[in-house]
């Protein structure tokens, strides 16, 4: 599984990586650097090498980010899903740790995710 995020997710897709790792998952974390332009080939070669799964994970609303540029580059590509984290609803004050988890983009949902795409 190839899981992707950017700034803070990105930090809390490495620490679900080595969490997935424990129990014999094998994730790739991706730094996209840019949101635009988006490098549609590193990502496209990445999911191909990872079995077509892709998770996106970022800490704001999903219009128009991280997840839908992804969705986008690999839109032509065949057998390749993503799956996509993002902010539903208007952020609240609080821990760091606390709102990622209850905005679903803690280390702990991202385990989730890929746990659920791989039986996809």
């Amino acid at each position: 599984v190839l899981v992707i995020g950017a700034g803070v997710t990105l930090h809390e897709a490495v620490k679900a990586a080595d969490e997935l790792a424990k129990s014999g998952v094998n994730v790739r974390v991706l730094d996209p650097f840019t949101v635009k332009p988006i490098d549609a080939a590193a990502i496209i070669a990445n999911a191909k090498e990872t079995g077509g799964r892709i998770v996106t994970v970022e800490d704001h609303y999903p219009e128009g980010g991280l997840g839908e540029a992804v969705a986008s580059a690999v839109a032509m590509e065949r057998n390749i899903i993503v799956k996509k984290l993002a902010v539903p609803r208007v952020p609240r004050s609080g821990p760091p740790n606390v709102l990622l988890d209850a905005f679903g983009i803690s280390a702990n949902k991202i385990v989730a995710a890929v746990q659920e795409i791989v039986k996809a």
